[in-house]
């Protein structure tokens, strides 16, 4: 796809001419239009735009709170400190002209394959937001949106507009997270050369900057829309909307990030682990060659896979993950503070954005707490990299504690609970302990360090099947830890927050919902460090097969390989850490969603009876619908595999030279097949989950219109929220343990237990890796988003299901 015709044609000299030189595969560079345009510009233009747009974001932040500004100035100054860390990695020499050559063949291959994607879902965004207009004009208006003169054409076009902002921040992030790893996987390998301690840095720091801008954005971006809108539509003067209904106003936000996340996720995982199972398969099982073999005509794709499935796919999660969260918080603090009476009402509403600044701080210091050894020529032992990571999440955590303390002292301090902040404080510890309890967890099952794995590793050894059944059933034990540690904090954020001494008029406590939204911001108030972790593994990946196909040393491999096999452990504990949070904000956005239905039907909506016939059955359409996406998802990842399979095989057959050498195999047609086939195939699921609730909310909207049945399709669709919420956790921590597992019980063998590489035991465990690769980079990974997105696109869709 992204490779010259004499790549294609495998027309390139045999190996021994040039055993050390990779050919140049690289195709002209792409730089995104935006880019373009404002490299033409005059530098000096540019930086009067650039204080221009500053000076209107601080004025129109100054307008509307200073805590605005706050936040402002703290997400500029970590932009500036992600600079640094950006031009810090790029400074780092990209070692021998092979491994360049190799890292510009996978930098063309990721950014041809998110260009093409991204232009798929923009389309499908721009389609969506039409129908999101449409359905605006005719629907019905607030009792408070009349009051304030925002009527239907005006609303329409300001949830059209937060809908497009936080598709288009979504696809920022995501590109951004595929930008730096596909730069510093090659820095990375180089780093190796010299010591793991370095390469561990520079890999941290390229995560860091990814990490930071994701979260920065996430942040600034809500910001914006709020002090926007606040401005725009006179909030709080007379006649016009009260600051505690602004934040209903931001859910097309958080709609347009679940959106872009969900299909960049699914185009991303399908394709990362087509290629990984095709190239497992038929490389290491069928003939005997190690992973990253330069000989695989699959290992390209795989490489590439790596970036565009986990680093732009987890930036899209893990943004849309933050904007859910504090969107939600903010309606819920909206909602209380209007319900309690409270003079300044914007401490309550804006504690979610400045919970967040504070984690851009903390977790910047975590990330320069990580800091290579002075004398990188002095070789030393391989210190456990995994330790070092957990020294610097722990660093961050005592901060998180702290400002986490500080923020709940300054802005939810009110007259009327003097100690109501001290309970809230407190519902965030619980959130920030269930937090660091998840990635404990997480690490337990997932690294062979720990019994699970190795226990996995030995029933390789009586053959595969006895392999599938232990992964599967340690990826079933594992969903019951999360669950107790959930439902524990759960309850026990609930009860704190009611027992907070806020009450409204009829002297009732209402700080309940609250303070779970509190020990949600708790759980994500060190997301910025653990998307760094994140953004570590396949970094690690791909420096490893970098060093593999450039025909490095074994001391370099050795090195690679202990940070591919921690990367494979921050990968997984992320992916718990994601779910975690993704059950607390699913709770959130399911409470404001039951808001907003009583809001636009001005009754009460404070239960569902699932003793209703229409109800339980909106509940069971709800848990087949996890199901059916999984199976889709997975299924789409084997139907793409076949042929990726196929390909490799009928490359070796009919290009014998390629085993000893003398053939070059022909990369691009492998790197061509992943590609159109993971953008065909993500479109089903993805599809699945937008339409489902909208078609079955509607279904029996017009059933209890002819039945006399009030608000029954409000009702079925929040008994499809709530059990597909509860039927999601649990198969996205089977699929994310299982999966994470497998591929370490296969690296925990590579390290020469039980056979080693090439062993009977090895090959049965990577059988079991490659029935993992769907459940965790793509079904799981998927299932985090679709949770979240089922809820933001029922609040958004509210008003046709009454």
């Amino acid at each position: 796809m992204m490779m010259d015709d004499d790549m294609e044609n495998g027309g390139l000299g045999p190996y021994q001419d040039r055993p050390r030189t990779f050919p140049n595969m690289r195709s002209k560079p792409y730089v995104p239009m935006i880019f373009r345009i404002l490299m033409r510009i005059n530098i000096r233009v540019l930086f009067v735009l650039l204080l221009l747009c500053l000076g209107v974001v601080f004025y129109i932040g100054a307008s509307t709170s200073p805590i605005i500004v706050f936040v402002f100035s703290v997400c500029i100054i970590t932009f500036i400190l992600s600079i640094y860390l950006c031009k810090w990695v790029l400074s780092k020499d990209e070692g021998p002209p092979e491994m360049a050559q190799i890292s510009d063949a996978i930098r063309d291959g990721a950014e041809g394959f998110f260009r093409t994607q991204y232009g798929t879902i923009s389309k499908m965004a721009c389609l969506l937001a039409l129908v999101i207009f449409c359905i605006y004009l005719f629907r019905n208006t607030t009792p408070q949106q009349e009051a304030s003169g925002i009527g239907r054409s005006n609303s329409a076009c300001i949830t059209v507009a937060a809908f497009l902002l936080g598709a288009l921040c979504s696809g920022i992030a995501g590109y951004v997270g595929m930008w730096v790893s596909v730069r510093a996987n090659v820095r990375v390998s180089s780093a190796a050369r010299r010591s793991a301690r370095e390469a561990l840095q520079i890999a941290v720091r390229a995560g860091g900057f990814s990490a930071i801008v994701v979260v920065g954005m996430a942040v600034i971006g809500i910001a914006i829309l709020y002090a926007t809108f606040y401005v725009w539509l006179g909030v709080d003067t007379p006649g016009s909307m009260k600051v505690t209904d602004l934040p209903l106003l931001l859910v097309g936000y958080g709609f347009g990030a679940s959106f872009v996340a969900l299909f960049a996720q699914l185009g991303g995982g399908i394709y990362t682990k087509a290629a990984d199972v095709g190239a497992d398969l038929v490389g290491k099982v069928e003939q005997g060659i190690p992973e990253d073999d330069p000989r695989n005509p699959a290992v390209i794709a795989d490489l590439v896979g790596d970036n565009v499935g986990d680093c732009a796919a987890r930036g899209a999660d893990l943004f849309e993950s933050i904007a859910a969260e504090i969107i939600s918080a903010m309606i819920l603090g909206g909602t209380m503070v209007q319900r309690c009476k409270l003079e300044n009402p914007s401490g309550f509403i804006l504690f979610p954005l400045v919970v967040h600044s504070f984690d851009l701080v903390i977790s910047s210091i975590g990330i320069l707490s990580i800091r290579s050894s002075r004398d990188s020529s002095v070789k030393a032992p391989i210190e456990d990299p995994m330790a070092i990571l957990q020294k610097g999440y722990s660093v961050t955590i005592v901060l998180a504690v702290l400002t986490f303390g500080a923020s709940t002292r300054w802005l939810l301090y009110t007259e009327q609970a003097p100690s109501a902040w001290l309970n809230f404080a407190l519902c965030g510890l619980v959130g920030i302990i269930t937090a660091y309890i998840f990635v404990w967890i997480t690490k337990y099952y997932t690294d062979y360090k720990h019994e699970p794995v190795r226990a996995l590793a030995l029933s390789s050894s009586t053959g595969h099947g006895t392999n599938i059944i232990a992964g599967v059933s340690l990826g079933l034990e594992s969903t019951a830890l999360p669950v107790l540690v959930i439902s524990v904090s759960i309850v026990s954020a609930y009860w704190l927050g009611q027992t907070s001494g806020l009450v409204d008029e009829s002297g009732n406590p209402i700080g309940g919902l609250f303070g779970t939204a509190v020990a949600t911001m708790g759980m994500l108030s060190t997301a910025a460090y653990v998307l760094t972790m994140d953004m570590f593994g396949p970094i690690a990946d791909n420096a490893g097969g970098i060093v593999e196909m450039s025909q490095q040393p074994e001391s370099v491999r050795e090195i690679t390989d202990v940070l591919d096999a921690v990367g494979n452990t921050t990968k997984a504990t992320t992916k718990g850490f994601a779910i975690g949070s993704a059950a607390l904000a699913s709770f959130l956005l399911f409470s404001a969603y039951m808001d907003e239905v009583a809001t636009f039907a001005q009754e009460p909506f404070k239960q569902v009876d699932i003793a209703i016939p229409e109800v339980f059955v909106g509940g069971l359409l709800g848990s087949m619908l996890i199901f059916l996406f999984s199976a889709w998802a997975c299924s789409a990842v084997g139907k793409t595999a076949q042929e990726v399979v196929n390909e490799v095989r009928r490359q070796f057959i009919e290009r014998p030279g390629i085993m000893e050498y003398k053939e070059k195999p022909d990369y691009a047609r492998c790197v061509t097949i992943v590609a159109s086939a993971s953008l065909r195939e993500m479109i089903k699921p993805g599809a699945l989950a937008i339409i489902s609730p909208l078609v079955i909310g509607l279904l029996f909207r017009i059933l209890g219109y002819y039945t006399g049945h009030a608000l029954l399709g409000a009702k079925v669709v929040a008994a499809l929220l709530m059990f597909a919420t509860v039927s999601g956790i649990l198969m996205a921590l089977f699929l994310n343990t299982a999966g994470g597992a497998w591929d370490n019980a296969k690296k925990f063998i590579e390290t020469g237990a039980l056979g080693g590489k090439g062993s009977d035991t090895h090959k049965a465990a990577v059988t079991g890796d490659t029935v993992g690769d769907p459940f965790k980079d793509t079904a799981g990974p998927s299932l985090h988003v679709l949770i979240k997105m089922l809820a933001t696109i029922t609040l958004v869709m509210a008003p046709i299901f009454l």
